[in-house]
């Protein structure tokens, strides 16, 4: 009689994307270079990861804070009265009309980031129109939007 064992698999970490060199640019991913790739046969003018936008400005924080530190590690202690660095995001591509953010696997940070980034575009950038493509797929099919759009 066979004994069966069950197979334990390792914990795994957070999704990490493989960064890809392409026409001399290091991509975060292959799906940021696809997309490159894509908007370049169209002869969409974009820049790559051309602009930072803040989110939220960097402010000092006077008040007493207790806690462990943000991995959970550490002593209970006051963490408090120090600077706490600004929320910044950096989009993909970048067109005149239009923002793209390739996002195969989010990490868990990214959807607030992404809700706040359309805070600002609402305001600042009415006109703008954001696409956030997840598979080559919907890559090609982004590349296509644009192009009805501009013959509108």
């Amino acid at each position: 009689m066979k004994k069966f064992y069950k197979r334990r698999s390792k914990k795994r970490g957070p999704v990490t994307a493989k960064k890809v060199t392409y026409d001399g640019i290091n991509f975060s991913s292959g799906l940021e270079k696809y997309m490159y790739i894509a908007l370049k046969k169209a002869n969409i003018k974009t820049k790559y990861e051309g602009e930072t936008f803040h989110l939220l400005n960097g402010f000092h924080f006077p008040n007493k804070c207790f806690a462990r530190c943000a991995n959970g590690k550490g002593e209970y202690k006051n963490r408090g009265d120090k600077r706490i660095l600004p929320i910044t995001y950096t989009p993909d591509f970048i067109g005149d009309d239009f923002i793209i953010e390739t996002k195969g696997r989010a990490n868990e940070s990214f959807p607030m980031r992404w809700k706040l980034f359309k805070a600002l575009v609402t305001i600042q950038f009415p006109n703008v129109t954001l696409y956030k493509p997840q598979n080559q797929k919907e890559c090609d099919e982004t590349v296509s939007l644009i192009l009805s759009e501009r013959k509108k």
